[in-house]
């Protein structure tokens, strides 16, 4: 099992900025996608960001439109151990959700999809 342990949440004014971090507990050697999902109270839980590795190579990151230009998901593994990042700038009080990071693992011992605990952003002035 991979656990996840999500930091960074908070308060902060429209305008701010917050780095939202996601550290795997687990040595994971084999491709993967990682992720980072909100959800508001009422609404669908919504992709934010992603972005896949293959060994030591990050790619193909995506970001869903509201976002562009704002965020910035990027990724960094120590011995195989990764820590996943989402820079967010230019905050706005509809950024305001639950943050959840998500790894899915394609294959090997750690194969399945993990989801960190959650951490809370608001944005409000």
């Amino acid at each position: 099992q991979v656990q996840l342990v999500e930091s960074g949440g908070g308060l902060v004014q429209p305008g701010g900025s917050l780095r939202l971090s996601c550290a795997a507990s687990q040595r994971i050697f084999s491709d993967k996608i990682m992720g980072w999902y909100r959800r508001v109270p009422g609404k669908q839980r919504e992709l934010v960001a992603s972005i896949a590795s293959r060994g030591n190579i990050n790619y193909g990151q995506n970001y869903t439109d509201s976002v562009k230009g704002r965020f910035t998901i990027s990724a960094e593994h120590a011995n195989a151990r990764f820590t996943v990042y989402l820079q967010m700038n230019s905050l706005k009080d509809e950024d305001t959700a639950v943050y959840y990071c998500n790894f899915i693992v394609t294959g090997g011992l750690y194969k399945g999809s993990y989801w960190g605990q959650g951490t809370q952003v608001t944005v409000s002035s």
